[in-house]
């Protein structure tokens, strides 16, 4: 039987709040208290230092330590990758999964991230493909979406952004996972979209399910209503 999936919906949240969700549930899979989950979001406007960015300052900082570069806050955290931008118009998506045995390979689950991705794209029409030695999924020559992830004891954390319907003019102040700003594209320029992220998030659930084999829940069963099984009484 496929393991379950539990998918949280967040709508907009700060970045520091989803962290230390993040966080909290990491710690409950760790003690097997929490099957798998999927958080999807859009963050208020921040930018992220990954561990291998050259944006970061020459002391090392303590993750979740607050800055700001361009105007933005800014925080160093515990992911790969380099500084990324999340903000209002991206669906942010934090797998918290537990990499089973046979599939505890960063680079396979890496790539099973970009498969999601590309699979979601498709369903629009729109060709997603890879770069060879980079990560994250392209449009042409544009890139949509990063990702950046984190391992703590084969449980999984962090995630990907896809760019929707974001303000591309927030990557300027910075060289996004150490590209030139302009690589940065988003999807409303190629499809019409929806004005909301529920269409993308419903697809990332069924694509996230495909890729790691995983279902969700059962639904429960509705109560039954007041005055079920009861005959009507109707007027004289």
């Amino acid at each position: 039987m496929a393991a379950i999936l539990e998918v949280r919906r967040l709508g907009r949240t700060p970045y520091a709040a989803t962290h230390a969700l993040q966080e909290e549930l990491v710690a409950q899979r760790l003690a097997g208290a929490i099957t798998d989950v999927l958080i999807l979001t859009e963050h208020d406007p921040v930018i992220t230092l990954g561990r291998k960015s050259r944006a970061l300052p020459a002391e090392p900082m303590e993750p979740m330590e607050p800055m700001e570069l361009g105007g933005v806050p800014t925080v160093a955290v515990e992911r790969g990758g380099e500084a990324t931008y999340h903000g209002p118009g991206q669906l942010v998506a934090y797998p918290i999964y537990l990499m089973p045995e046979g599939r505890r390979d960063l680079h396979r689950y890496l790539r099973d991230l970009e498969e999601v991705v590309i699979r979601m794209l498709a369903e629009v029409a729109v060709e997603g493909t890879r770069r060879p030695g980079k990560t994250g999924v392209w449009v042409g020559d544009k890139k949509l979406a990063s990702i950046g992830v984190a391992v703590r004891r084969w449980v999984a954390w962090h995630g990907f952004s896809l760019e929707l319907f974001t303000d591309l003019a927030a990557y300027k102040s910075f060289r996004p996972c150490g590209l030139a700003p302009d690589v940065m594209g988003r999807l409303s320029d190629l499809v019409d979209l929806p004005p909301a992220n529920l269409l993308f998030e419903v697809l990332c659930v069924k694509h996230f399910c495909e890729v790691f084999d995983l279902e969700l829940p059962p639904i429960p069963p509705r109560p039954p209503s007041e005055g079920a099984g009861l005959l009507p009484i109707w007027p004289s």
